[in-house]
């Protein structure tokens, strides 16, 4: 998470749990844009940072040894014997297992790299990091204060599907036969899949989107993504589909969509089930 605080870090030696003590306090403050973009390739998974000037910052616990590259910025790494070490880009390194917990001088974009074919984020961060009991119930406490009532959404969806002629229970079966499943191909996202109140699982902003930005296929060559198998319905949509010449599909916002913050999950992503619709059922 990143907080704007200068009085809660400590500068003598610490231990873990006084890391857990500092998270806690940290997590009372509001947190700070930390827009994370996804980039896969043949084995590999990059996940990109953007982290802003005058931030206080402490990450997930790694559990492994990886790659970090520091694109830009300037930033004092803390170490837990109370030392300062101040890194300047362009650098390149192998960190261990452990957090890090650092301060941003100048803003910092910054790169973790990891061997791996995964491309679903969610079970990436599964595997990759272990988020601390006071980061899950600060996440619990904030999913509650989000839970608005969706019940305005849920019932525009029932109204929306059965003007195509279909109910729930079927769009449910649809949705979750993985027959036709295919993973986003290689490149960069700004994007993950992650639980919604809407229904299920939606997909969520990780990164600042702008608006009328492609954010990713949703169907190529009569497969879906998880952009087009997850995409919820709302009554007030950020988002579109668009219909290719050759009939891919495209996942685009009609507005700009905020991404993470301070490590929690940015705004979910979301399209009126009639447009979408209407374009594959235009391939009946």
């Amino acid at each position: 998470m990143l907080a704007r605080v200068d009085d809660l870090v400590p500068t003598a030696p610490f231990t873990e749990a006084d890391v857990e003590k500092l998270e806690t306090a940290f997590l009372q403050h509001e947190q700070a844009d930390c827009p994370v973009h996804h980039h896969f390739g043949p084995g590999v998974y990059i996940r990109e940072v953007v982290l802003p000037t005058g931030a206080y910052v402490i990450g997930h616990r790694h559990k492994t040894p990886h790659i970090n590259i520091m694109l830009e910025g300037r930033i004092t790494l803390i170490g837990q014997d109370g030392g300062h070490t101040e890194l300047t880009a362009p650098q390149t390194f192998v960190s261990g297992a452990g957090r890090k917990i650092a301060y941003i001088h100048e803003t910092v974009r910054w790169q973790n790299v990891y061997a791996t074919d995964e491309t679903d984020v969610e079970t990436l961060e599964a595997q990759l990091l272990d988020k601390s009991i006071a980061f899950e119930e600060a996440q619990k406490a904030n999913d509650l204060l989000l839970s608005y009532d969706t019940h305005t959404d849920q019932d525009d969806f029932s109204a929306a599907i059965a003007e195509f002629g279909f109910d729930a229970d079927t769009v449910w079966a649809i949705s979750a036969d993985e027959s036709d499943q295919i993973p986003l191909p290689h490149g960069g996202y700004k994007i993950m899949v992650a639980p919604s109140f809407i229904h299920g699982k939606g997909v969520f902003a990780t990164g600042d989107i702008a608006a009328h930005e492609l954010i990713a296929p949703a169907r190529l060559g009569g497969k879906r993504t998880p952009a087009g198998r997850f995409t919820n319905h709302s009554k007030t949509p950020n988002a579109v589909m668009v219909r290719s010449d050759n009939g891919d599909i495209f996942l685009f916002s009609s507005q700009s969509i905020s991404g993470c913050k301070g490590s929690s999950v940015g705004a979910e992503i979301t399209v009126d089930y009639r447009q979408a619709l209407s374009l594959s059922v235009g391939d009946k």
